[in-house]
This record gives C-alpha cells, sequence and structure tokens, in this order.
C-alpha cells in the first residue's frame, strides 16, 4: 500500500514539474505579467504627460502659441520671419 501511495506521489510530481502546464509555464506567465506591468507603468506615465500637456494648452494661449511656433512654423502678425542659411564650406 505505501508502495502504490509513493508511486502516485511520484506521478503527481513529474507532472507538476514536467508537464507543459507545471511551474514551467506558471513561470513564464509570471514573467509576462511583470513585464506587463512594467510596460502599463511606461504607459501610465506618458499618459500622465500628456493629460497635463491638454490642460496646459487648453488654459493657456501662450502654451498654445508656442506649440504652433515650434509645430507649425507659426509667425505673429507683427513678426518678420528671417531664414538663416549656413554657407557651405568652400574647402569640400
Amino acid at each position: 500500500m505505501l508502495v502504490i501511495l509513493g508511486a502516485i506521489a511520484l506521478t503527481l510530481q513529474g507532472q507538476l514539474w514536467f508537464s507543459d502546464s507545471g511551474f514551467a509555464k506558471t513561470r513564464s506567465l509570471r514573467a509576462a505579467v511583470a513585464e506587463q506591468h512594467a510596460q502599463n507603468a511606461e504607459l501610465r506615465e506618458r499618459n500622465e504627460a500628456l493629460d497635463a500637456e491638454v490642460v496646459n494648452l487648453k488654459r493657456s494661449h501662450e502654451a498654445a502659441e508656442e506649440r504652433a511656433r515650434t509645430d507649425l512654423g507659426m509667425i505673429g502678425p507683427d513678426e518678420t520671419f528671417y531664414q538663416v542659411v549656413p554657407v557651405a564650406d568652400a574647402a569640400h
């Protein structure tokens, strides 16, 4: 009787350690969950920064104007645009 119980215990332990749904799969799933948590934290930080920028753009005319100048090249009505072109090196 004791031999049968030992054989059953060894069989169950073998399935736990060596089957596709045993410890190896649990370990890989835990690693995937940890990776997803890290990715979610990065995306959460990015979303918070974007939310803050949206609030700033909604509340501040200067912030919207600065964004238009840098991203769209906006020039104000009382401003003059000067484009500086670097001189090509004659030695080359």
